[in-house]
């Protein structure tokens, strides 16, 4: 199958722009001495060198002298073509002129060589994918702290028992000390939970530990517990 042939209005308009430039530039190095094949060599110097700067500037946008000899291509084919639309004497150029045009070909060659030599960035090396699994989110439970162990109860102490010589006195019972509510309703808690451990009913020395209260009131506690 064959494809049908369009064309091309950038590239028909690109061909026509090079071929009056190639032109101009040909006249003006005729002009300017150069006659025969040179006059034909000098427009293919100044495109070729355009184009290398331009190529030069695509891979690397900040290479100065890339820009630097672009500048200096474009200069001579605009100065080329404004020069051969009626502002200079075809039949007498200047000296100046004729000085450009006979330096040109060394000036081309040197930026020739320096766009050719030029040092090329080299590419990043794009970074290798972690292939390593992510590691699962921990997920922290807390413990609920272990309730408080109550102290084990002291041991009742011992009865020394009476000697039958001696016949003790009467003790005479101290005042009970008045007991507020709320402090008695703690107090039993902690009896029935005294009694829930250690299966004995608490007496007043471990009540007066657990309650941090004077002896006299955990006695008189300890007697309305009983």
């Amino acid at each position: 199958m064959f494809r049908t042939l369009r064309p091309d209005p950038v590239l028909i308009q690109a061909v026509i722009a090079g071929a009056l430039s190639f032109a101009h530039l040909h006249d003006l190095a005729a002009a300017a001495g150069q006659d025969g094949w040179k006059a034909w060599a000098y427009p293919v110097s100044v495109d070729l060198l355009l184009v290398a700067a331009w190529r030069r500037m695509r891979k690397d946008g900040g290479n100065r002298d890339a820009w630097l000899w672009f500048a200096i291509a474009l200069i001579a084919s605009l100065g080329a073509n404004v020069a051969t639309a009626g502002l200079l004497d075809m039949n007498d150029v200047p000296d100046w002129l004729r000085i450009l045009v006979a330096g040109w070909p060394a000036l081309a060659f040197l930026g020739g060589t320096l766009l050719a030599h030029a040092h090329t960035p080299e590419p990043e090396p794009a970074a290798e994918p972690d292939l390593e699994p992510a590691a699962p989110d921990l997920v922290v439970e807390r413990v609920p702290d272990p309730a408080p162990e109550l102290p084990p109860a002291e041991p009742a102490a011992q009865e020394t028992p009476s000697t039958p010589e001696v016949t003790p006195e009467p003790a005479t019972p101290a005042p009970a000390a008045s007991v507020p509510p709320a402090l008695l309703d703690h107090a039993r808690k902690i009896a029935n939970a005294h009694h829930a451990q250690t299966g004995a009913p608490i007496d007043a020395a471990t009540l007066r530990a657990r309650l941090g209260i004077p002896a006299p009131l955990a006695d008189s506690i300890a007697l309305q517990l009983a």
